[in-house]
């Protein structure tokens, strides 16, 4: 597949980046609630990352508060020797404690902002960041407009090349795409469904209006599009998706047997040419815009390997995808 662009940056990225949300570890919010992911090592990911980047990636998706830090530490690490190959997208708006591990709670002040930039910068070894986000999903709309004039600020100091917001929130969206930098938004969008709000397809049409790139958070619904995932299954204490019920895939810490039944019957169709389930998914998502660039999570080479090699199969055909429309009444 042909690079795609980070709007009207010029950027040029592969078709999908790699999102590195399980790569930092554990943490936890206030209550002692699991917000990260369980069976990390840190080599490995160093390893996944390198794959990764020999296999075509260049895009690298991660936030200051995944893992309190830590993935931007592991992701800084593997790429201090290869920056020059890659583009790199972090978040920002969470505060955390790094030592302990912990969610402190968000902060949308401009400076917050600078501060976590300067901090970002520092773990990631980077002089610049390629796509800089904000990462509360709920901030109201109208108080957006300072912190959108900030960043365009830090556009012009050279700290950040561009900037877009992580919600679903078509409102939102539309303050930030105002401004003459803002090169993406980053929204969820996964082969069975788009989010609750009803904003999914209003948002890409908003990408087209101001030449914006789409990122594509759950692309493989947490894992659940993997097919690994069985009914009946419990997940271990401590993994993240005991706690997500905001998210439809899961239900009282298992896979929803509802998504499974939708999975089960559109795989034929992902799997076609030979593709894996996940290279399915991935697939449906490059054929369902041409701005769409899906950011799926990884936790070791292997699934680095499987997620990269969608790249060979390319997006669904157009017969297919209204096959699936057809088969899930949509």
């Amino acid at each position: 597949m042909e690079k795609r662009s980070l709007g009207k940056s010029g950027i040029m990225v592969s078709p999908l980046g790699m999102g590195c949300w399980a790569i930092g570890g554990q943490s936890y919010n206030q209550e002692g609630v699991a917000i990260g992911w369980t069976g990390i090592d840190d080599n490995e990911s160093i390893r996944a990352i390198h794959r990764a980047i020999d296999l075509g990636v260049n895009f690298f998706d991660t936030a200051n508060v995944y893992g309190s830090g830590h993935s931007e530490e592991v992701l800084g690490k593997a790429l201090a020797s290869r920056r020059g190959e890659v583009v790199i997208a972090t978040k920002f708006g969470g505060t955390f404690d790094s030592e302990k591990r912990l969610h402190l709670g968000d902060d949308p002040s401009v400076g917050n902002m600078r501060r976590s930039l300067d901090e970002s910068l520092r773990r990631l070894q980077t002089d610049t960041i390629d796509l800089y986000q904000f990462h509360i999903w709920g901030h109201p709309a109208d108080q957006a407009v300072e912190l959108r004039e900030a960043l365009e600020e830090e556009v012009k100091a050279g700290k950040i090349r561009g900037y877009g917001w992580s919600t679903d929130v078509l409102e939102s969206q539309k303050v930030f795409a105002e401004g003459p930098n803002c090169i993406a938004v980053q929204q969820e969008l996964h082969a069975l469904g788009k989010h609750s709000t009803g904003d999914t397809d209003a948002i890409l049409e908003l990408c087209e209006e101001k030449d914006m790139a789409s990122l594509n958070r759950s692309p493989l619904a947490m894992g659940l599009l993997t097919g690994k995932f069985k009914r009946g299954m419990t997940f271990p204490e401590g993994d993240v998706r005991r706690q997500v019920e905001w998210f439809g895939a899961f239900k009282d810490g298992q896979p929803n047997p509802d998504w499974l039944d939708m999975l089960d019957s559109i795989k034929e169709v992902l799997t076609s040419g030979g593709r894996t389930m996940a290279q399915g998914a991935l697939a449906w998502i490059w054929a369902y815009s041409d701005r769409t660039i899906p950011i799926p999570g990884f936790k070791n080479t292997k699934q680095a390997e499987d997620n990269a090699g969608a790249m060979d199969f390319g997006p669904l055909t157009p017969d297919q995808m209204a096959q699936i429309d057809q088969i899930l009444g949509r």
